[in-house]
């Protein structure tokens, strides 16, 4: 099994990148979402919910997603939460089952800053791109994908996203293996990336 971080800022193109080389791997790739684990704020009124700061490392529930990925190495299965941000809670009812796979991918703008789980990691990636473009996916994915408005948007794109990135995430840069530069576009780097890991996995004998 081989356990693979993939880090960057809010529209850096991760979602992308993800897509790439799972479509070029051979293996079973499993997906872990950090924005999954998400801490679970329903206990707080509505408008209290929608203050939270998403891009800070305390709003992950790290224990959690840890204890989660110890269990897929060790060969057992897991209940993924369901973290919706139209109401900012976690579902009470609904789980993901995640079966173990030959390749596990951890993804979320803060999964370098935890050293538990980077500790878990065989290959750390980190997604970056320039703030214009980061801004104008952000814009686009919470407008069509999460029901906000333009200047709901910039305004916290401005108060949170922005100062969380210089504070926590683009530092964690330094932890990553590889460093993909124009995001999800960078075919060349997602090519040799792909090769990467076919090869990690033929020395850890996951391919026969």
């Amino acid at each position: 099994m081989l356990v693979i971080g993939i880090a960057g800022g809010s529209g850096s193109g991760k979602t992308t990148v993800v897509q790439a080389i799972t479509a070029q791997l051979h293996e079973k790739v499993v997906v872990i979402p950090q924005d999954s684990y998400y801490k679970d704020s329903s206990y707080l009124p509505l408008e209290e919910r929608q203050k939270v700061n998403f891009d800070h490392p305390d709003s992950i529930d790290f224990n959690l997603l840890n204890e989660h990925l110890r269990c897929l190495k060790r060969g057992e299965t897991i209940e993924q939460p369901v973290y919706s941000y139209l109401t900012c809670s976690r579902s009470k009812t609904e789980t993901v089952t995640v079966r173990p796979a030959d390749v596990i991918i951890i993804e979320g703008i803060l999964v370098f800053t935890c050293a538990e789980l980077r500790d878990q990691m065989d290959i750390k990636i980190f997604v970056d791109a320039d703030d214009d473009d980061r801004l104008m996916r952000v814009m686009a994915r919470d407008i069509l994908e999460r029901g906000k408005t333009v200047e709901t948007v910039i305004q916290r794109y401005t108060k949170t996203v922005k100062p969380m990135y210089l504070q926590f995430i683009e530092p964690s840069k330094r932890y990553a293996d590889i460093i993909i530069p124009q995001g999800g576009h960078n075919k060349v780097a997602i090519d040799i990336i792909s090769a990467t890991i076919e090869k990690a996995l033929h020395k850890n004998g996951s391919r026969k």
